[in-house]
Parts: C-alpha cells; sequence; structure tokens
C-alpha cells in the first residue's frame, strides 16, 4: 500500500531541510550543502538500531513543535560528529574539539534553535500552518535513553514515525546525521489537509 503522506510530507521535509542548512550557512559563515537526503516512515522501536544498538551513545538536540499542531525534532549525531560541528559552529580546527563541555552544548543548542525555527518556518510558509520550535535541549545518552524521549509520546497513537537521514557537506567534510522528524498524527492530519488544499 502506498503511503499518502510520504510524498507531501517528503516535499516539506526537503524544503524545511534545505532552508535549515541555508540558515546554518548563514550562522557559521561558510557553505553548507545538503548532498542527500532520504525519508522513510520506520517502526519507532527499531529506530536505536539505525545507530548501532540502544546501547551506542549519542549526542541528541531536542525540540518540541506547538502551534496548529504538536511534534517533535531530534537531531542525533555519533559523539564525533557532534565534535565536528561543534569545531565547525565555533570556527575551530578540526578534531580540536574530544569533550563535548558546556561550551560545546551552547554551540550545539544554537545550531538547533537555527535548524528548527527555518525548518519549521519553511513548512509554515508552504502549509499556511503556524508552527514554533521549543528552545532546544542537548544531550548526551545512549540512542535508546534518547529515543525514549520521543517515542513515548509517538507511541500513544501510532507505531511508526518518519526519520528523515541528510548528508551534510561543509568545507570540503561529508557530516552525516540522522534529522529525525517526529509528527503526531494530529500534525500529519493538519499537514496532509494543508497540502491538499494548497
Amino acid at each position: 500500500m502506498v503511503d499518502p503522506l510520504l510524498g507531501p510530507w517528503a516535499d516539506l521535509v526537503n524544503i524545511g531541510t534545505r532552508k535549515a542548512m541555508a540558515g546554518l550557512s548563514q550562522m557559521i559563515g561558510s557553505d553548507i550543502d545538503v548532498t542527500s537526503l532520504t525519508l522513510r516512515r520506520v517502526p519507532v522501536a527499531e529506530i536505536s538500531n539505525l545507530f548501532g544498538g540502544p546501547d551506542t551513545e549519542a549526542v541528541g538536540i531536542y525540540l518540541t513543535v506547538s502551534g496548529s499542531a504538536d511534534g517533535h525534532l531530534m537531531l542525533m549525531y555519533e559523539p564525533k560528529i557532534a565534535c565536528a560541528f561543534i569545531d565547525m559552529l565555533m570556527g575551530e580546527a578540526p578534531n580540536t574539539t574530544k569533550v563535548i563541555d558546556g561550551m560545546g552544548r551552547s554551540a550545539l543548542g544554537e545550531m538547533g534553535n537555527i535548524i528548527g525555527a527555518f525548518f519549521l518556518s519553511a513548512i509554515a510558509d508552504a502549509t499556511g500552518l503556524s508552527l514554533s520550535p521549543s528552545p532546544p535541549t542537548v544531550m548526551t545518552d545512549m540512542a535508546g535513553a534518547l529515543l525514549d524521549v520521543v517515542s513515548a509520546d509517538i507511541l500513544l497513537t501510532a507505531d511508526e514515525t518518519y526519520l528523515a537521514e541528510a548528508t551534510f557537506l561543509t568545507q570540503g567534510h561529508d557530516i552525516s546525521g540522522v534529522f529525525m522528524v517526529m509528527p503526531t498524527e494530529e500534525l500529519l492530519d493538519a499537514l496532509l489537509n494543508a497540502t491538499k488544499a494548497a
């Protein structure tokens, strides 16, 4: 059975992700290109397996979505990828950051602010919905524990969610990460109705 939401949702995620990377490019003063972006619907219970299993250490930048409907956004990276982002955000040479300290968390949080605001603004512009991000929370934990933060709410209404995986090219380096867009059923219905009305 073809997922009726995958096409419209993929289009919106594509627009939102590219706008978010454009905003991040402005923030760091360096071009960031999205070299690949895939979107799929996956069982919530299996997401941690994409990170090497629930016991694999990961860094998450988590935001909730409110307004016309609720949802969740989370960026998840391996610690070494998060450190590479911190170097980029703070204008440091590659491989400078080895441990994520308070300054590093602040930099990652600001990145979450930019990506969340630009992503939701692009979707709001395309659909006419009112969508706002919460302040970001930066967490370092096992992938399973990080995902429990959002999956409990999703599992109240659905067993599956949408997961977008993006690879970015910046300063000559590929930095890959998972940008999880976890809409509630309420948000999916609102998006589908908005795209139909457009």
